[in-house]
């Protein structure tokens, strides 16, 4: 019971936070974003630090990854040109140049971690920036962003407890042997069921859109929460990190997101496109 409360308080707490930042303004949410981006990318390599054979410096990939994060954020609130953009290219390839210097035996396997930290935690969180300052506001009561992460709770609530109710036949036993089929089915229809809710009721007229977007949504965040158990468990570690009490670290609150945001982000921008 204690540690139920624990994770209750701590999930409101975060879900105020998230939420109110989005629903303040676009610069509180690019404040609390980047404070989540950069302790994600830490908890990420950080991940290695007793790993036999990856050898990271995390120190090099936070910096490239604020530094780029700083270009895109930049780009979106227009505070920097679009030319501005073609600096991520040799950042990308200034990781690479350490390895150098380090005599790794395995340095192809040490890049590939330095740069898979990047698009793994800086493009989602930039992207759900990105898009909300791309949505006309007055158009929809309420906004994309938070739209889309009330649908990723939904999924991973409502998947939990169906599955502590009626979940018998194990999902992926191999990475995460508490998930079952039966909790993975009720999580999809309840999104599915919220997604109609914030057309017909929310954002009036755009059953269509949530609905999609649901679909989209559910397994993408079933499919984060999979990929982050495959990283701890091929690490051996229960939680990416501890500043979170009773959920574990940033990545482990954000596991279904980083996933999910991307196709989300992709299926916005082309309803936007072929709308007009």
């Amino acid at each position: 019971m204690n540690n139920l409360l624990q994770r209750s308080i701590t999930g409101a707490l975060f879900a105020i936070v998230v939420l109110g930042s989005i629903l303040w303004d676009a610069y509180a949410q690019a404040l609390v974003f980047s404070v989540f981006m950069v302790l994600g990318l830490l908890e990420f390599y950080n991940l290695f630090n007793k790993h036999g054979v990856v050898r990271v410096s995390s120190e090099i990939g936070v910096f490239i990854g604020i530094f780029i994060f700083v270009l895109l954020v930049g780009f979106s609130l227009e505070w920097l040109p679009i030319i501005s953009i073609v600096f991520i290219f040799p950042l990308f390839f200034t990781l690479i140049l350490e390895e150098l210097w380090r005599k790794s035996e395995h340095p192809l396997i040490n890049i590939s971690i330095l740069v898979f930290g990047i698009i793994y935690i800086v493009l989602p969180f930039w992207l759900t920036i990105d898009l909300n300052l791309r949505e006309d506001e007055q158009n929809n009561f309420m906004p994309l962003v938070v739209g889309m992460y009330l649908l990723i709770w939904t999924n991973d609530t409502f998947a939990y407890l169906t599955g502590r109710k009626f979940g018998k036949t194990k999902l992926f036993e191999r990475i995460s042997p508490k998930k079952t089929w039966e909790g993975t089915a009720g999580g999809i229809l309840v999104t599915l069921l919220i997604g109609y809710i914030f057309g017909a009721f929310i954002n009036k007229g755009q059953e269509w859109f949530w609905i999609v977007s649901a679909a989209i949504i559910a397994p993408c965040a079933i499919f984060g929460d999979l990929l982050e158990s495959l990283f701890k468990r091929s690490l051996n570690i229960k939680d990416s990190g501890t500043i979170l009490p009773g959920h574990g670290g940033i990545l482990d609150r954000f596991d279904a997101a980083l996933f999910a945001i991307p196709f989300f982000y992709c299926w916005a921008m082309v309803y936007d496109y072929f709308s007009y």
